[in-house]
């Protein structure tokens, strides 16, 4: 019986290697666990669009980017 794709064991092993790939990409803001399609995916947040080689999946477990803008510390009041 096969293993099925987008557990969140699996979800959590890809992240670790994207964020390894990724590290050094200034447009990458973070990497996260999201669904999708009901199951367990990686999702790519962005400070503007890059031309860097981003996988649609790692291990099986399938990546979305999405586009969010810079990230700024905001002050505390």
């Amino acid at each position: 019986m096969g293993t099925k794709r987008g557990t969140l064991d699996q979800a959590r092993a890809a992240k670790r290697s994207l964020e390894a790939k990724l590290r050094r990409v200034p447009e990458v803001n973070g990497v996260g666990i999201t669904r999708v399609d009901g199951l367990y995916g990686l999702k790519v947040n962005l400070a503007s669009d890059t031309h860097a080689a981003i996988p649609s999946q790692v291990n099986g477990v399938p990546v979305r980017t999405e586009v969010v803008g810079r990230i700024r510390a905001r002050g505390v009041a």
